[in-house]
């Protein structure tokens, strides 16, 4: 059934700017209104007034000014990919940027540049042809846009450090509709911002990335051990990581076994402990350093071993199809001490859901290096991030699978080896901003009153210009 936001609009104005626009006008009268308006989140269900899906940097400029002259609120939609549902304004104008998707690679330069609706799995299949690669996100479906303005962590952060960290350049429209080429000679002020400070600044079009020689093939980790072992599991993960090298990035968390023929019936919904990652240094000795942690006992499942880069981008994309409900939550922690070990087993069996996972990323190395005041993003001296994803089918189990996120996060930011939280798993940006940016945040407000005073692009993680 539709609503009224059709009336917001009228006719006259839609048919004036689909004079001088190159891509496709979606209302609410339109067929393909409702898929247009979904995203991979099944929980946002939001009626935008108008979908305008942009075919060049002149249609976002269009768009933008189209928005200002109506006072229609504004969301920028990249991949769809988003957790918080940023991408989909109620009553307002969606900037639709993902037929906006080419990748160029530049193998004399190292560098690629794609634009701002690429996906991860756009960006590996073409840099996979030369060997080559940029840290990203481990979701190939993932959009590039809101994963690298909001950070980035992805199998290469330890050696490469965050996807943000590898921007060379971007391509900007502020609100006022101008056009800025965004380096660190061009706009250092917006340059320094974009890395981490999300999407709060105008819309970004392309980006241009840092490329880096892995070879054909890493070494991926993907171990599944029986949930008797967690406890142990977590503090091998501890003493391990203190000492791994910069090659390696790991991804560990607890989940329940999936009902699939990988994996023993016996073991089927049972819980676990898996061991997922990366190591793309020397492959003839990843087994063997990697020993200590993963032959620590006898596994439910282990796929472990060499294969594509861009194959390992793919492993985890089963598990978050288009239309599950997800709500996710971070902290950032210092150590794995008893009192998280206890709260991670506590939290595992009081799981509503046996498609949720509880995280613990691996952090450190090429991360650390980078200062806390040299980029937006803050939280960069930390060991390890915890993140509570709930992730589930049925409207019904809405209530009692947020209300687990969210305990459990508060239980873990009132212990003294946590802080603050990751711009990626926000829930639905109802934290205030500071716990993402840290001390960073101050002058990201200085620079939202420079180049959006109006708040125009206010549905990401809120930074609102001062008055």
């Amino acid at each position: 059934m539709k609503n009224n936001v059709g009336n917001i609009l009228t006719s006259r104005k839609i048919h004036a700017l689909k004079e001088h626009f190159n891509g496709q006008l979606i209302t609410p009268e339109s067929e393909d209104y409702d898929q247009s308006r979904t995203i991979w989140n099944g929980m946002i269900d939001r009626r935008p007034a108008l979908i305008v899906r942009c075919f060049g940097k002149p249609d976002v400029i269009r768009a933008i000014k189209f928005a200002r002259e109506n006072e229609l609120p504004v969301s920028i939609r990249g991949g769809g990919h988003n957790v918080s549902g940023s991408a989909i304004a109620e009553n307002g104008l969606v900037i639709d940027l993902s037929d906006m998707n080419e990748v160029f690679v530049d193998t004399q330069r190292n560098i690629v540049r794609t634009m701002a609706g690429a996906t991860l799995g756009d960006i590996d299949r073409e840099t996979s042809k030369y060997g080559l690669a940029t840290p990203l996100g481990v979701v190939s479906k993932t959009g590039i846009a809101g994963l690298t303005l909001n950070g980035g962590l992805g199998h290469l952060r330890r050696k490469y450090g965050l996807s943000c960290d590898n921007i060379r350049s971007v391509e900007m429209i502020t609100g006022n509709g101008e056009f800025l080429f965004i380096d660190q000679n061009h706009h250092p002020d917006l340059f320094w911002a974009i890395r981490g400070g999300g999407g709060n600044f105008g819309v970004v079009i392309s980006f241009e990335y840092q490329l880096y020689d892995i070879g054909s093939d890493v070494y991926g980790i993907f171990a599944w051990y029986p949930g008797k072992h967690i406890p142990y599991g977590w503090k091998l993960f501890e003493k391990f990581t203190k000492k791994a090298d910069n090659d390696i990035s790991l991804l560990a968390f607890t989940a329940f076994v999936p009902k699939t023929d990988d994996f023993p019936r016996s073991q089927w919904s049972e819980p676990a402990l898996v061991l997922f990652g990366c190591h793309s240094g020397d492959i003839s000795k990843a087994a063997n350093q990697l020993k200590p942690l993963v032959g620590f006992a006898k596994p439910i499942a282990d796929f472990s071993g060499k294969l594509p880069y861009n194959k390992l981008q793919t492993l985890l994309d089963e598990e978050y199809p288009d239309g599950r409900r997800y709500y996710w939550k971070s902290v950032y922690i210092d150590e794995l001490n008893d009192e998280i070990i206890d709260l991670l087993s506590h939290s595992t069996h009081s799981c509503p859901s046996a498609l949720s996972t509880i995280d613990i990323w691996h952090l450190g190395g090429a991360i650390k290096k980078v200062k806390p005041h040299e980029t937006a993003f803050w939280h960069r001296d930390k060991r390890f991030m915890l993140n509570y994803e709930a992730n589930w089918e049925h409207p019904s189990d809405d209530g009692k699978n947020i209300a687990w996120v969210r305990e459990n996060i508060h239980k873990a930011r009132n212990m003294l080896v946590t802080s603050g939280g990751y711009g990626n798993f926000p829930g639905f940006n109802e934290d205030n901003s500071q716990t993402i940016f840290g001390d960073n945040y101050e002058r990201l407000l200085q620079i939202k009153q420079k180049y959006d005073p109006e708040n125009l692009f206010h549905f990401n993680l809120k930074i609102p210009p001062e008055s």
